[in-house]
């Protein structure tokens, strides 16, 4: 039996979604979040019970230029594996019977609450896919920042796809690009589980308060398994040490040539599907440049190359270099400094 907290839904919870005729109001999320990265990842099944391990090529065999009466030294290429685990992420929705049979209007009840569930559930997982890192919560999965967390080469290869924006201190951001595909970049669940968000409605149930006294409620089950494993590491590029304060500044990232840099960083681009991930300030500050320049005080900016409009001329731009942009606002605003 599930002993009931302060985050059950109480009665002034439940006035608050009922409009004055009785029925369920439209509830503004203000607390909803732009989080597209969710629809955009490609997903596929571990071939593990926990996760996923994948062969990476580390070598290529070589031949040999040789002449007459000599003979050649035999190569071959080499292999190494990684593997990804999965997170399990669940949580219980419970709902004292009575209150939630008022008017009844159960199941619509009900399903308010599942849609801030499905939301609370999506930021964690959002979260996680940018800065989850096992090494200090092991219940997790690795996410893209600790892989690409080092400008130096001799630490990792990831460093190659590691571009600096030139900011420091902790109040830094990222601009993410990611190639999505079966044998680059892509989501795993465990071997024999299924893809996505199950939500599981186990009916009537008797529940305990916090004083242990029982009554009935409804109770339901949510549960996503769900890890990352970045197959081809060069398919995933991270624009880093953006200084958020900066932007606002005379001499701000020029997150137009950065984002040039980035495109050139992928192998093939037609090999996977690819998109950008940036918080909504970012993207604020990505329009402005890219309508009046990178620095509108500063003469030797790019100002003078870029189309200058009027402020009634202004545009918001959805994609870049024919890849979409995505909001994302589970990348924080406070990075620290990546060296």
């Amino acid at each position: 039996m599930a002993t009931l907290s302060v985050t059950n839904p109480t009665l002034a919870d439940w006035s608050k979604v009922i409009d004055p005729n009785g029925s369920i109001a439209q509830v503004i999320g203000l607390l909803s979040q732009m989080n597209e990265i969710t629809d955009d990842m490609v997903w596929n099944e571990g071939n593990l019970p926990t996760g996923h391990r994948t062969s990476v090529q580390t070598s290529l065999p070589t031949g040999t230029w040789r002449r007459f009466n000599e003979g050649i030294v035999p190569t071959k290429s080499t292999s190494t594996q990684i593997t990804d685990s999965c997170g399990m992420l669940e949580t219980y929705s419970e709902i004292d019977k009575a209150l939630a049979d008022l008017n009844g209007n159960t199941a619509a009840y009900r399903l308010s609450e599942d849609r801030a569930f499905l939301e609370g559930l999506t930021q964690q997982l959002a979260g996680v896919l940018f800065y989850g890192n096992t090494a200090t919560n092991p219940e997790r999965f690795m996410g893209f920042a600790p892989r690409y967390n080092t400008t130096s080469t001799a630490t990792s290869q990831t460093a190659n796809n590691f571009i600096p924006g030139g900011g420091s201190g902790s109040d830094n951001t990222s601009i993410w690009l990611v190639g999505w595909g079966d044998l680059t970049v892509h989501g795993i669940f465990p071997k024999g589980s299924k893809a996505g968000l199950s939500m599981k409605d186990l009916g009537e149930q008797t529940l305990l308060d916090a004083s242990g006294n029982r009554y009935q409620g409804y109770r339901t089950h949510y549960k996503w398994d769900a890890g990352l494993t970045v197959r081809d590491w060069r398919y995933v590029v991270r624009i880093g040490n953006i200084d958020v304060s900066d932007l606002a500044g005379s001499t701000p990232a020029d997150l137009v040539k950065l984002m040039m840099r980035a495109m050139n960083k992928i192998p093939n681009i037609k090999m996977c599907r690819p998109a950008w991930y940036m918080n909504r300030t970012t993207k604020q500050w990505l329009d402005i440049q890219r309508n009046l320049g990178a620095s509108v005080s500063n003469t030797t900016s790019n100002t003078n190359i870029r189309r200058t409009l009027d402020e009634s001329d202004g545009r918001l731009f959805d994609s870049f270099g024919g890849i979409p942009i995505r909001k994302c606002d589970q990348i924080t605003l406070a990075e620290a400094t990546v060296s």
